[in-house]
């Protein structure tokens, strides 16, 4: 039966997910969970997740939350192309670190610079739009050094989809003029001619999300 993935549109780390999913060739069960009606408050899914966050997946009795974590575990469960998430333990090191930096820096800086204006109506803060904007410049880095064409590599891995999950909201908002990063420019643009569907998977919610900024923007 397809995985349940308890789903919230604007939410990067859903649409991080599903685009995971997506390079895995898993097929998932999309659950709308409207954060606004609190539909994560309610008691049958506060069973599967006390931390009552989204993206939440429901694998036939098996719950799981984080998006990193439910991403490595449908790969370790489903994936068959092993280049997505190499064996090699140095190999496989360098995608961890990936979807590390993007959950510990990029997007969390990314969060603290939007979610004040979503949740509390107050004006974008530049001291933490400097921030994200050292994040990209860290990718930056990393990409010029690697020298491959994506984040961890020659070829395309589950972080590249987190990250890309990031980078496009980043991009959406207009918060960051990424044509002065070439190396996260281009890697942007390949990684979504690598994604099955990305434009399918991700850009409603980019829609949703860019809308909800803007409504929060205007308070």
């Amino acid at each position: 039966m397809p995985i349940d993935l308890y789903f919230f549109p604007p939410s990067a780390p859903c649409r991080a997910v599903s685009l995971a999913a997506k390079l895995i060739g898993v097929e998932l069960n999309i659950k709308n969970t409207n954060l606004n009606t609190k539909d994560h408050l309610t008691p049958e899914f506060l069973k599967m997740n006390p931390q009552h966050t989204v993206p939440t997946i429901n694998d036939n009795g098996f719950f799981l939350f984080e998006s990193r974590a439910i991403i490595m575990y449908l790969f370790n469960k489903y994936g068959k192309d092993d280049s997505l998430y190499p064996k090699d333990a140095q190999k496989r090191a360098i995608v961890d670190q990936m979807l590390c930096f993007d959950m510990g820096t990029l997007f969390q800086r990314f969060t603290a610079y939007y979610r004040p204006v979503i949740y509390e109506g107050v004006p974008f803060d530049p001291e933490k739009l400097k921030k994200v904007e050292e994040a990209i410049e860290f990718f930056e880095k990393m990409l010029e050094a690697r020298g491959g064409p994506f984040a961890a590599g020659s070829t395309i891995t589950l972080a590249d989809a987190a990250l890309i999950a990031s980078i496009s909201s980043i991009d959406a908002i207009g918060a960051v003029d990424l044509s002065k990063y070439q190396h996260v420019n281009n890697w942007f643009s390949r990684c979504k001619l690598a994604i099955p569907d990305y434009e399918g998977v991700n850009g409603g919610g980019i829609a949703a999300f860019k809308q909800r900024v803007r409504r929060g923007a205007s308070k």
